[in-house]
């Protein structure tokens, strides 16, 4: 629950900006309506109290016309498109610091349907063409608020050459489960061994809970699931200390959870980071314990000439190993879409 929901002018005049205001006051959370469409107020004194005041705030705003361009992002999809920016976890590896413009702070956009109607126009004939939804936010982590994720199910039911993906971290899904999602929503859900989700992902559900959330809308709808087609995301898979054994036992919770003939894919990403990444989130966990020397890493770099710091290819050749066998052996009808 965020500590403020603040709304801009433009934001107000939405008929689902209206919705969410709806939604935030019938949870008695404090709201505040700017004067302007500019966000004010958000810094502190230092980056950590930045950080911590827009964690702490929901902003409802109204994307602007340069997000109704869609940019391709493989391997996860065709194309994304937001239905926010900025995340409500604090995961010490967040792959969105340095990505995002200004304060961390919760931006949920408010023209949801002007977003949804210019979705068409990328969809490919003789094509499903995929969107994923969560690049720049936890969309079920904001859903009490926001409603947003499940108008996106919604609409995609209605488009059977097109197909929605989303992730997450937490776990309340109870709201989606009898959606008209029609087969054109993939539910995702990202998981870790335990070492990693205990110490570096915090405000997030616990992964037992998460699996049993992604067990819930895999389940058929006869017997009270969501019937979704569902995916795990092991991610960042991270060379720890045993990692052999915390990540085993991390398939055997996902194989007890999952002990049905469902719809399965599966997505692994090592851990990586960039030296702007690295330098926000030391500011931002400043005593965090995550391994992120450059000394023990890889550069890795991309077609626009950017450079990430991976793991050496011989960790990585291991790793990749190690999960193919053991996800072949545990989920053998599972489509194990890509390594990276």
């Amino acid at each position: 629950m965020p500590e403020q929901v603040i709304f801009t002018p433009a934001a107000l005049q939405e008929p689902w900006g209206q919705q969410i205001l709806q939604r935030v006051q019938a949870l008695n959370l404090p709201v505040q309506e700017l004067r302007t469409n500019r966000l004010t107020g958000l810094r502190g004194d230092s980056e950590r109290e930045t950080y911590a005041i827009s964690k702490r705030t929901l902003a409802v705003v109204t994307a602007p016309p340069s997000q109704f361009k869609l940019s391709p992002i493989p391997p996860s999809a065709d194309w994304q498109f937001h239905i926010a920016q900025g995340c409500p976890a604090h995961c010490q590896y967040c792959y969105l610091a340095g990505s995002l413009q200004g304060p961390p702070v919760i931006r949920v956009f408010a023209n949801l349907p002007e977003i949804l109607s210019h979705l068409a126009d990328y969809e490919q004939p003789n094509h499903l063409t995929t969107y994923e939804v969560s690049c720049y936010t936890d969309p079920l982590g904001i859903e009490h608020l926001t409603g947003s994720l499940a108008e996106c199910i919604r609409y995609f039911g209605t488009r059977p050459a097109a197909q929605l993906r989303w992730v997450s971290k937490f776990d309340a899904v109870d709201g989606l489960l009898d959606l008209p999602h029609n087969g054109q929503t993939r539910c995702r859900i990202s998981v870790n061994a335990a070492p990693i989700s205990t110490r570096f992902e915090g405000g997030t559900a616990s992964v037992p809970a998460r699996l049993q959330a992604l067990r819930k809308l895999a389940l058929p709808r006869e017997q009270g699931g969501g019937g979704y087609r569902v995916g795990l995301v092991i991610a960042p898979i991270m060379d720890i200390e045993d990692w052999q054994r915390h990540y085993g036992h991390l398939l055997d919770q996902a194989e007890a959870a999952l002990d049905f003939e469902c719809d399965l894919t599966i997505e692994l990403i090592s851990h990586r980071f960039t030296a702007t990444s690295k330098e926000v989130l030391q500011t931002w966990y400043p005593n965090s314990k995550l391994a992120m020397e450059e000394s023990q890493r890889q550069i890795k770099r991309n077609k626009f000439g950017g450079t990430k710091y991976v793991y050496p290819k011989d960790t990585m050749q291991t790793m990749r190993r190690f999960f193919e066998q053991q996800i072949a052996r545990r989920f053998p009808h599972a489509d194990l879409l890509y390594w990276t």
